[in-house]
């Protein structure tokens, strides 16, 4: 079996992105590296799932000049698993781009201070993706978490 151990992202500036982490998605910084200008995250899975590295030949406020397409984070199974982790961004007053039925998923994209795409999914557990590759061709519709139906 092969499984995603960690992303690592350069930042601009450390402590936002850290902010940005915990209050976002969720996460717990669980250590410092490199002199204190690197950071490990974890949402529990792993010893960390996230590295946040600050990029030395950035300026304070600049973009990463290679940012990455997006991070996904699993936040859990069904609607309810999704709405909770809007709430936590309508709290924290973070924009959402956008939300997603990808038919085996539901998610929600955002931006990181870093302009680097965030997806936060939830599995739909009405779909066993592991028995048909039907889903891959399901096509992406809106998603409006305020009128979608309760999860099972």
């Amino acid at each position: 079996m092969v499984e995603l151990g960690h992303v690592a992202l350069r930042v601009s500036e450390l402590e936002r992105a850290i902010d940005f982490y915990q209050k976002a998605v969720g996460l717990k910084i669980v250590g410092r590296i490199g002199g204190g200008r690197a950071a490990l995250l974890t949402g529990g899975r792993q010893h960390h799932e996230l590295l946040l590295a600050a990029a030395p030949s950035m300026d304070a406020g600049a973009s990463p000049r290679q940012p990455l397409y997006h991070v996904a984070w699993r936040v859990g199974e069904g609607l309810d698993a999704l709405r909770a982790a809007k709430d936590r961004l309508d709290r924290i007053g973070c924009p959402i781009e956008g939300a997603v039925d990808h038919g085996v998923s539901w998610s929600l994209y955002l931006r990181d201070p870093d302009s680097n795409q965030v997806e936060l999914f939830a599995d739909n557990p009405g779909v066993d993706w592991r028995r048909s590759s039907e889903w891959l061709n399901a096509p992406s519709l809106p998603l409006d978490l305020t009128s979608a139906g309760a999860c099972a």
